[in-house]
């Protein structure tokens, strides 16, 4: 499967196609005319859609006074990047479909990404900075995965029982099957669909936070990753904690105590989040 860039992204035409209303937004990302009212109403079209976005709003996530109603209430009270952020959140957890992949678990992988989520939303609002684009990057940070289970299921079972016959990561089974991983997949899915900058060069570099450029997102992503595994919130059998950069670590600059209450608030606000994601 030695493919180039281009035969990628080729490939990647088979992939079924997120919802009209999350392509608009991905697109008009950096857009300051974005019409909310008009947004209100597309998304209002997708019933599933806005169940989901609704229940994240009025979830202990964000603590509303007063419950919220519609889509143009979450605008008005989240704002419209949060917002944008929980439809595109709500949607990709149900846009790839269940493939028939032996020992592939479509719930386990949404709960780890949903834990790295959490856990990158709460490191964001520790180190102030922008907690939507943290969750949203953390959610989406393994993506590359369901594109190689999505176009070659039947080789991705290989995969797995490599690794577990293997002493190695997911990254060396995927590389020693496929000869492509998940990041590179990722980020072909990241152009195709045109993710923002900064969450297409978190999924790139979210195992190599050291490489030149790789940005702090992208750091803070590896840390969250690091963090949902030690604290085996998904579930997995046979949990393994993948390579921690310590200058990673070092660079968010916290101190124990500090994570000891990212650990507890990463495990509060995961349950929550992930009955919403995967119901």
């Amino acid at each position: 499967m030695n493919q180039d860039d281009h035969d990628f992204d080729n490939a990647l035409k088979d992939l079924p196609t997120p919802p009209a209303v999350v392509t608009e937004l991905l697109t008009s990302i950096d857009r300051a005319d974005a019409d909310v009212a008009v947004l209100a109403k597309k998304v209002a079209t997708d019933q599933a859609l806005t169940a989901k976005t609704l229940r994240l709003a009025n979830s202990s996530l964000y603590s509303p006074a007063a419950p919220v109603n519609t889509i143009q209430q979450a605008i008005t009270f989240l704002g419209f990047q949060t917002t944008r952020n929980l439809i595109i959140a709500a949607a990709m957890t149900t846009c790839f479909t269940a493939r028939r992949c032996a020992g592939f678990d479509d719930k386990l992988f949404w709960r780890h990404g949903i834990a790295v989520a959490a856990c990158a939303r709460v490191l964001a609002r520790h180190l102030r900075v922008n907690q939507d684009l943290a969750f949203t990057a953390g959610l989406l940070h393994d993506i590359g995965r369901l594109v190689l289970v999505t176009l070659h299921p039947q080789r991705y079972a290989e995969v797995i029982a490599w690794r577990s016959t293997h002493d190695g990561t997911v990254l060396d089974a995927e590389r020693a099957v496929l000869g492509v991983d998940h990041v590179l997949a990722g980020a072909a899915l990241a152009r195709q669909w045109h993710f923002p900058d900064a969450i297409r060069q978190a999924l790139a570099a979210h195992h190599t936070p050291d490489s030149p450029g790789a940005g702090a997102l992208a750091a803070l992503i590896h840390v969250a990753d690091a963090v949902a595994h030690a604290l085996d919130l998904a579930g997995e059998q046979n949990e393994v904690v993948p390579p921690l950069s310590l200058d990673a670590w070092n660079a968010l600059g916290l101190d124990q105590g500090e994570w000891l209450q990212v650990f507890r608030e990463t495990e509060l606000q995961f349950e929550e989040i992930a009955t919403i994601l995967t119901a």
